[in-house]
């Protein structure tokens, strides 16, 4: 009997090693219903949400929402540090301007864009055209549908 009681509770500490308490770290992000960014998305969480997460498989997370809704994440999305939504007494900003997001994709802040724009080191015109893109999971799928390219869900 005391074989089976350890037995039991072995497995149920060892269940518990492989789900963690993780935060979204970044603005916005797609739950997703396969471990793949072409996957079917079934929600979206925002900066700060906690999830449970289980073991990662290739860089995906299978996580459970406060809602019990199931789905995967993407490591780059997740820290396995709390976040916390306010700095001292008072509330953290959360929004963003457009141009904020577009400065962060290239690396660098406004004031280095502006140096690098009057050297004429560089012409961001195609690379801020190119951050005002969307392009839906949905006509991804069908693209590769049509073309017959590999991958499925990957």
């Amino acid at each position: 009997m005391k074989s089976k009681l350890f037995i039991v509770l072995f497995m149920a500490s060892a269940c518990m090693v492989f789900a963690a308490s993780m935060s979204v770290q970044v603005r916005s992000c797609k739950v997703r219903e396969t471990p793949s960014q072409l996957g079917r998305v079934i929600g979206t969480l925002e900066y700060g949400t906690a999830v449970q997460a289980g073991v990662p498989q290739q860089g995906w997370y299978p996580v459970t929402m406060a809602d019990g809704m199931k789905g995967w994440l993407h490591e780059s999305a997740l820290s396995k540090k709390t976040v916390a939504m306010r700095a001292g007494t008072t509330d953290v900003a959360v929004g963003v301007s457009s141009d904020e997001v577009a400065l962060a994709g290239k690396g660098f802040n406004e004031q280095v864009e502006a140096k690098l724009k009057t050297d004429g080191v560089f012409d961001f015109t195609w690379v801020d055209r190119m951050m005002t893109f969307h392009v839906d999971p949905d006509q991804i799928r069908a693209f590769r549908e049509q073309g017959r390219l590999p991958g499925g869900d990957q």
